[in-house]
């Protein structure tokens, strides 16, 4: 079995995978879980384990369905930037890696209390992948049905990925979302960046690697994806 046909095997039975995208990119792995599987477990494995920032990846279909846009379309909009001229002095115009925050809405469940706990970070994960398809399947009102069980800002940020996918842009999302259709599941995936241990660099990709075999992970790269995901 190939790393990628195992990666593919273990998401599909809601089981963790570790993802670097490449070295002319961000440089990173990412720990990534399907969402539906977010569980509190999960979610302390990742806080945990990673070190960098928990975020919800999710497909460019799940964010036209429930209408969420680029935070950073809202933050150069002209009504914003007159009203509000700081937002103008912190455009983003220079990313060292894209041209591109995928970057929209952070979200908390409705149920939830800080949304910051374990179990309050794997409520509103979960949910939103349970809410996807249920909207999906009756064709219901997606964006009310959102607001009537979720609220903004939260602490789980979301990304989205660009239209046309990997053949647009290489990132984790995309790579994320891609795992997930690979294993025939909604493209709604929560990950997190793995840092070195004191946080000032990403993990390595060697460190990242040695981690994922002493632990059974499945271990996947960008090129992999790419050449492997159709």
């Amino acid at each position: 079995m190939s790393a990628l046909d195992a990666a593919i095997a273990a998401f599909s039975q809601g089981l963790p995978i570790c993802v670097f995208d490449a070295e002319w990119r961000e440089g990173e792995t990412d720990l990534l879980f399907p969402a539906r599987a977010a569980t509190p477990t999960a979610i302390r494995q990742l806080r945990k384990d990673c070190g960098g920032l928990l975020f919800l990846a999710i497909g460019h279909e799940v964010a036209e369905l429930f209408g969420l846009p680029y935070l950073q379309d809202l933050h150069t909009h002209s009504a914003l930037t007159d009203e509000y001229p700081v937002l103008a002095e912190l455009i983003t115009n220079d990313l060292q890696y894209d041209s591109r925050s995928a970057f929209t809405l952070s979200l908390n469940h409705r149920d939830t209390f800080t949304g910051i706990t374990d179990h309050d970070r794997s409520l509103t994960t979960r949910r939103f992948a349970e809410l996807y398809l249920e909207c999906l399947e009756d064709g219901s009102n997606a964006a009310a049905r959102l607001g009537a069980e979720f609220r903004t800002p939260g602490h789980i940020p979301v990304c989205r990925e660009t239209e046309g996918g990997l053949a647009n842009r290489q990132g984790h999302t995309e790579l994320a979302v891609a795992m997930a259709r690979a294993a025939s599941m909604e493209a709604v995936v929560i990950g997190a960046e793995m840092l070195q241990p004191d946080g000032d660099k990403a993990l390595t990709v060697e460190d990242a690697r040695k981690w994922a075999e002493e632990r059974g992970i499945p271990f996947v790269s960008g090129h992999d994806i790419l050449n492997g995901v159709k």
